[in-house]
């Protein structure tokens, strides 16, 4: 290791740049992905009840449609198999930016999740639709605490 290393990352590139004054060595070093915000955000489409929020260990049942953050591809959705998807939430049944966005909405809400990849698949991504990595968009709709 070199006791002169100058660090520098440059954001728009997702590069690592080391140099070593000692050796006048130059590595640049392509970092895989940064995120600014990790997580999850949450956007209200229609408004719910504003009263009645789930609690962890709550059953629910939801609409939702899936994309791709990328490119808008949708990869999954509720609606298409004719019937909502029911779930016990805050106990891992889903991905976490599930767990922590849909337990900030109310009954009856309609609200897109912004889910970092992080919060979603991570690295494994899912199914062969969701690659490694990817961010992911949900408009979720509550229909039902059970």
């Amino acid at each position: 290791a070199c006791p002169h290393t100058i660090e520098r990352y440059d954001y728009k590139f997702q590069i690592l740049d080391l140099f070593c004054q000692h050796t006048a060595l130059n590595l640049k070093v392509i970092v895989s992905k940064v995120h600014h915000k990790m997580g999850v955000t949450k956007q209200t489409i229609t408004p719910g009840d504003g009263v009645t929020f789930p609690k962890s260990g709550d059953n629910l049942t939801m609409h939702y449609h899936g994309t791709l953050a990328s490119n808008g591809n949708k990869f999954d959705a509720s609606r298409d198999r004719g019937r909502p998807f029911k779930f016990k939430i805050g106990v891992g049944q889903v991905i976490r930016g599930w767990d922590e966005g849909v337990m900030q909405m109310s009954l009856g809400e309609k609200a897109m999740l912004s889910i970092t990849s992080d919060y979603g698949y991570g690295a494994r991504g899912a199914g062969g639709v969701i690659p490694p990595n990817a961010d992911l968009n949900f408009e979720v709709e509550l229909l039902k605490i059970n």
